[in-house]
């Protein structure tokens, strides 16, 4: 139910700007140029995981980044805004290029996933999750990426960090409970988005 609701939030917000949340007066602004450098990669991440191709996450983000600096006097939280704005510019582009969009090159993903509104909200948890992994201590990032890109067991992940089996079982089981935590409170409750 809360996943309908946010798909029917998200189609409502298609072709708007993104709210702008007010800022605590207290707090100092960052300039445009300093929040480019925080949050250009983690933007394209996000961008890549939303619509699948690399070139057009580039286009977004810039484009995201032109409309911040137009709206920039008005923006009190800068990288919401932006984050946002990318999710608004790609279900934009998926919507305008539908024929166009490879949502995934595997055949399993689109059997899966016949529907458009479907296979972009997996490609939104997807991207989502990319950010949150991304944004992990780097130590559990290395952890997630030997068991889940490189496929190794924990008695090899043991082997190259050097950490005991036990603690890399422990130190994966958190990771992956937070990550899972974080998901669900941003919306995403399952792989079917």
């Amino acid at each position: 139910m809360e996943t309908q609701t946010a798909n029917a939030r998200a189609r409502a917000d298609i072709g708007r700007d993104p709210v702008i949340p007010q800022r605590n007066p207290m707090e100092e602004k960052p300039t445009l140029s300093q929040v480019f450098a925080t949050e250009e990669s983690p933007l394209l991440r996000y961008a890549y995981g939303l619509v699948g191709q690399r070139e057009t996450a580039e286009d977004l983000v810039q484009e995201a980044f032109l409309k911040l600096h137009a709206h920039w006097e008005n923006v009190g939280h800068p990288r919401a805004w932006l984050f946002r704005s990318i999710h608004n510019l790609a279900l934009n582009h998926l919507r305008d290029h539908k024929r166009e969009t490879s949502i995934d090159s595997s055949d399993d993903f689109q059997s899966n996933s016949p529907d458009p509104e479907q296979a972009l909200g997996r490609l939104e948890a997807v991207g989502t999750l990319q950010l949150l992994v991304s944004e992990l201590d780097p130590d559990d990032r290395q952890l997630i990426s030997l068991k889940y890109q490189e496929n190794l067991k924990y008695d090899q992940i043991s082997q190259r960090t050097g950490l005991s089996v036990g603690n890399v079982g422990y130190k994966l089981h958190h990771a992956l409970k937070n990550l899972a935590d974080s998901l669900r409170r941003l919306g995403i409750e399952s792989a079917d988005g």
